[in-house]
Order: C-alpha cells, then sequence, then structure tokens
C-alpha cells in the first residue's frame, strides 16, 4: 500500500505547474517531412505537452525549393516580435525566417542566403537563433557540409555529409555579418542549441558521427561569449541515436529534450547542476509525431489567443 502511495505521489508530483501562473511553456515543431510547416504544443509542467490548433499547422511553408518547415527554432526578441528560422530544404544554401506579434499572424517569409558564397556547400541544417542583451545582436547558427574542407572526417556521417557550424549576427535582420566558423572540435557536429546559465552559454551538439563507430548522441560545450570560443565538449549526455536538442529552466532544474527519432518520440534528462543529468524519457508526454523544434514562454494573454485559434491550415 505504501510503495502504491508513493508511486501515485510521484505521479502527481509530475503534473502539477512547477510556475506561477504568468507564462506557460511552447514547443514549436514540424511532423513528418516538414511540409505542412509549423506546429505549436504547450505544457504548465514541462512533462505533459498538449497541442494547439487540433494539432494543425498554424504556418505553411513558402520558401526554398523544396518548401519545407523543418528545425523551427523561435525566440522572443527585445522589440516583442517572435523571431522564427527553420531548414527550407535538405539541400540548399540559406535558411528561412520570419516575425510574428503573436504567433498566429506572421510576416512574409525570407530566405537567408547564408551559405550561397561557398560553391559546393551541401545545406544548411537546424538553424538556431539567439539574443545576446549585451551586444545587442542576434545571432543565427546552423551546420553545413562543404566538401574537402575537413577531410579528415569526411567519412564519418551518412552519405558523405560532414558538417560544421556556422553563424552570422544582426541587429535587424536586414543587414548580416559575413558568415563565419562557429564550432568545430574535429567530429561532425548538427543541431546546436545554446542555453545560457549562470553567466555561461552552454552548447548543446549532436555528434553526428556514425563511422567507424556510431555517437549519434549530444556533448555539451562551454563559453564565456555568445558567439564563443566554445570548449572541447564533454562526454555524451544521452544515449545514441537522438537529435534536435532544446533547453530551459524547469524549476530549480533544467531541462534537455531531444527526439529520439529511431525510436518515433521525444526523450528528456534534468539536472540540478548542469552537470550530472537524469533521464527522465519515460515521464514526459508529447503530441504523437512530434519532431525537434525548440522550447521557449510566453505569457498567457498569448498562450489564450493561441488556445482559441482554430485554422483550417494543415488540413
Amino acid at each position: 500500500m505504501r510503495f502504491r502511495l508513493f508511486i501515485l505521489s510521484l505521479f502527481f508530483l509530475t503534473q502539477v505547474p512547477l510556475y506561477s501562473q504568468d507564462s506557460i511553456f511552447l514547443f514549436s515543431y514540424f511532423m513528418d517531412n516538414g511540409q505542412d510547416g509549423l506546429y505549436l504544443a504547450y505544457s504548465d509542467n514541462g512533462y505533459s505537452w498538449t497541442p494547439l490548433n487540433e494539432n494543425k499547422s498554424f504556418l505553411a511553408p513558402q520558401v526554398g525549393r523544396d518548401k519545407l518547415m523543418r528545425d523551427p527554432c523561435i525566440i522572443k526578441g527585445p522589440d516583442g516580435k517572435f523571431h522564427m528560422v527553420w531548414t527550407v530544404s535538405w539541400n540548399e544554401k540559406g535558411v528561412g525566417y520570419a516575425y510574428s506579434n503573436d504567433l498566429i499572424n506572421w510576416s512574409a517569409q525570407r530566405y537567408i542566403p547564408v551559405m550561397e558564397h561557398e560553391a559546393t556547400a551541401r545545406n544548411c541544417w537546424a538553424p538556431e537563433i539567439i539574443f545576446d542583451d549585451k551586444q545587442g545582436m542576434y545571432m543565427i547558427y546552423w551546420s553545413t557540409t562543404i566538401p574537402g574542407k575537413f577531410p579528415d572526417t569526411d567519412s564519418t556521417g551518412d552519405n558523405g555529409y560532414n558538417h560544421r557550424m556556422y553563424y552570422v549576427t544582426t541587429a535587424d535582420f536586414i543587414e548580416f555579418s559575413q558568415t563565419e566558423l562557429f564550432y568545430d572540435h574535429g567530429f561532425n557536429v548538427i543541431d546546436g542549441t545554446i542555453l545560457k546559465a549562470h553567466d555561461e552559454y552552454l552548447l548543446f551538439v549532436k555528434n553526428e558521427t556514425k563511422h567507424p563507430q556510431v555517437e549519434k548522441n549530444i556533448l555539451i560545450s562551454k563559453a564565456e561569449k555568445m558567439t564563443g570560443p566554445y570548449s572541447e565538449p564533454s562526454g555524451p549526455v544521452t544515449d545514441n541515436w537522438v537529435e534536435g536538442p532544446t533547453a530551459t529552466k524547469l524549476g530549480d532544474k533544467w531541462i534537455l529534450y531531444f527526439d529520439m527519432y529511431t525510436r518515433h518520440k521525444m526523450g528528456a534528462i534534468v539536472s540540478k547542476d548542469l552537470t550530472t543529468w537524469e533521464d527522465i524519457s519515460d515521464q514526459i508526454q508529447f503530441p504523437e509525431g512530434t519532431r525537434h523544434g525548440s522550447v521557449f514562454r510566453v505569457d498567457l494573454q498569448t498562450f489564450e489567443k493561441l488556445k482559441n485559434y482554430k485554422s483550417n491550415t494543415g488540413d
């Protein structure tokens, strides 16, 4: 009987809200191949996620040859706008960008040609965005394969892909800095996401190495500045065959979500010190078909409008 009560208490602890209700978590994600566009889910406890708009798309992709909207990353800037970047194509040299005041009505979508200057660049995958209030600048960062640029690891990935991470900065999404190499620690790397904690920047990345030994796991590097340089990475903090990390503060802990893509479900780990991590994948619930994206928070007024919104997009 005591064991049963203990289990029940654990269940209810993971279901009750962990925060004062002045804001709520949102998760931006894609489904299938990203052809239908942007999906959103919400949670008041970080464990159980409910789809919005009856799990239909909020925004259909319009730019890029393939017109996809994979890996949508959204942040709210100091201008009050929600800024989003995404993967537009499997093999193209730019990323998608749009902004919104309410996550319902969006600006015209734009293609930002961040790697068009590289004649042989194969792709721009999983772009993310972060704002540095000290510099007053946004940074967009992503992964690209440039054949032959890092020959020592040319044979370590899938189908000749050998990624490194690159970045640009911007204050207004009109003018951009020159593209620079962002992260290279001698291995094939994709799906970077940054969490700022304790005046430090933590970069979670996927080790994309498949040969000669499979990695496909998440590592952590640290830096004092948003643009780096980032430290040598930690050992893996997840199992193999996961991707698309995204992180946030959860009560007195930090949580890292990721896509367990070979198992067709989401996973998560938590930590109190950002060093020791506990797997809680069996405690979280996401809408069926969720693929990776980003976690962020919105005020209740924005959330109520989203919760009441219904559209025919995605039918």
